[in-house]
């Protein structure tokens, strides 16, 4: 495509108000995540988003803002059986609730919940693939989850 045609096809986006979203932006340095399970593939995601981003991972008696992790919860729920009572529809749901405080304890944000769900269909003849799918659904589930945090945390203004 010639530079002329480019400039052509980017011309109406220029005055609608526009914009491609950018890095995300904190407006603090150091934060703490506090509450998480040994090992939580949550806590693992979040460190992950953040490494890319001007914040550390600090103690909790150095950070500016602190993430505390109250609970989560993943569950699947059987939604649909057949007469005999083969299961043919789950609901997954990934639940976590979580507040925000500064590292002196002052509340930034009330204890909050973030609730995902996907389903997913279930046959017998398909349980190794459907296992396999089940996984890509709860890892997707997470990775949602870390990115409405990160649009939370940038979203906190400490004072």
């Amino acid at each position: 495509m010639t530079r002329r045609g480019l400039l052509l096809l980017l011309t109406p986006l220029t005055g609608c108000g526009f914009a491609p979203r950018g890095a995300t932006s904190f407006a603090f340095e150091r934060l703490a995540l506090v509450g998480f399970a040994p090992r939580s593939p949550m806590q693992a995601a979040l460190e992950r988003q953040l490494a890319r981003m001007p914040v550390r991972i600090t103690e909790v008696a150095q950070a500016q803002v602190v993430l505390e992790l109250q609970r989560e919860r993943a569950i699947k729920t059987s939604v649909a059986s057949t007469a005999a009572g083969q299961v043919r529809e789950w609901q997954l749901l990934l639940e976590l609730e979580y507040r925000l405080s500064t590292g002196a304890g002052e509340l930034l944000l009330p204890s909050t919940s973030l609730r995902l769900t996907r389903d997913l269909s279930s046959t017998e003849s398909q349980a190794l693939g459907k296992e396999q799918e089940e996984a890509g659904l709860r890892r997707a589930m997470e990775q949602e989850a870390v990115n409405l945090l990160m649009r939370r945390l940038a979203a906190v203004k400490p004072r």
